[in-house]
Formats: C-alpha cells, structure tokens, sequence
C-alpha cells in the first residue's frame, strides 16, 4: 500500500502540505518523472490513502489531499522521516 521509493515521499508532503496541486508535487520530489508521479497517485487514490479533486475550469485544476484514512498515518509517517534523518539515513 504505501511500498516503493515515492509513496512514502508523497504521502509524508500531503500530509504536511494539507493540499497540493500536481505542479507542487511534482517540483517538491525532484527528480520524479510525470510517469511514476501519475501512476503512484493513482495508486494511492485507488487504495483510499489520497483524494484527487479537479475543477473544472481551462486551465485544468486538479489538487490531491489526504483521505481520512490517510490522515492515519501522519504520526507514523513523521515518526519514519525523524527516524531517517536522525541516523542520517540515505
């Protein structure tokens, strides 16, 4: 559910974030491609961790949010990235 190298980063900056927009997201986890951006958001949508709610309006607006589940897992998730940076862990 949230395995692999990029759920956790984008849960942990929608958790802390409360709402972002694609473009945010995308620029917060350089070196991401478009491809795994989209495919791990729809995932994430998919196993009700995120939201993704679009407008619609030209230019296209789309934000994504924590579900209720997912807000779950805020104190896991900064309990994983204080463990991290606290043994300097690449």
């Amino acid at each position: 559910m949230i395995g692999g190298k990029w759920k956790l980063r984008i849960i942990y900056m929608l958790a802390f974030h409360e709402v972002l927009r694609y473009g945010e997201l995308k620029r917060l986890l350089t070196p991401i491609t478009h491809k795994m951006l989209t495919s791990q958001l729809k995932e994430l949508e998919k196993d009700g961790l995120i939201v993704r709610k679009e407008y619609p309006q030209v230019p296209p607006k789309v934000e994504y949010y924590m579900s209720e589940m997912g807000k779950g897992l805020r104190p896991v998730v900064k309990a994983m990235y204080e463990w991290i940076e606290k043994y300097d862990i690449k």
